[in-house]
């Protein structure tokens, strides 16, 4: 009788481990497959690819070694400040990090990063934009011009003179932004009103207030120009 219950224990036991063992290796095999979320992501890799694949081939830029030097990257070349500048980036890159980031010219600021703030406002082809809602790789032959670039050498822009003879900064960390932008609005010669210079300087927030002498540093260049 125990030698029947040792056989019948015996043959329990292997079935159990290979019970164990196919559980296991099932477990393996699923285990090899992506997951949902890793599915997803190389689904939005790809697609992203094809996309810029096909914006490229629809506005009839050339695919080749000028404008990808490696995959995932692009070559653009700009006008940064009066120098031809060539940069290798990742064609999600903005204006602003390429300023920052690849160029090392930290005067553009990065505020809310949203458009919102104006703190990265810069000059392209003499036009304000702000560089954080703007991709580098649509500057292509542009002429970018920072707050590094208004100065002539030594010799400062007439609207940096104003504003520190009007005291128009406080902290100065929207400086740079409010800066290119007043060049931008004295270039357009759209506002002639202290209501229309605040209208359509009102997309560049100083939180320290120093409104009042940024206005009156605008007209001062004004009416000189």
């Amino acid at each position: 009788m125990a030698s029947v219950i040792a056989i019948r224990s015996f043959f329990k036991n292997n079935q159990v481990k290979k019970n164990e063992k196919e559980e296991k290796n099932k477990f393996v095999e699923y285990s090899s497959y992506p997951t949902r979320r890793e599915f997803l992501t190389q689904v939005s890799a790809i697609s992203v690819g094809v996309a810029l694949t096909s914006t490229l081939k629809a506005s009839g830029l050339p695919e080749d070694d000028k404008y990808y030097a490696e995959n995932g990257t692009m070559r653009v070349s700009m006008f940064i400040n009066g120098k031809k500048t060539t940069l290798e980036i990742d064609p999600r890159v903005t204006l602003l990090d390429a300023l920052r980031e690849k160029l090392h010219l930290t005067g553009t600021k990065k505020g809310c990063d949203r458009g919102q703030c104006g703190a990265c406002t810069v000059l392209v082809d003499g036009i304000r934009i702000k560089s954080c809602l703007t991709l580098a790789g649509m500057c292509e032959d542009k002429k970018v011009t920072t707050v590094e670039g208004l100065a002539r050498g030594n010799q400062l822009h007439p609207i940096q003179t104003a504003f520190l003879k009007h005291d128009a900064f406080q902290c100065g960390y929207c400086t740079p932004g409010q800066l290119c932008s007043a060049v931008g609005l004295i270039n357009e010669g759209h506002a002639k009103t202290d209501n229309e210079i605040r209208e359509l300087m009102s997309g560049n927030i100083c939180r320290c207030g120093a409104y009042p002498n940024i206005l009156d540093a605008i007209k001062e260049v004004q009416s000189a120009t």
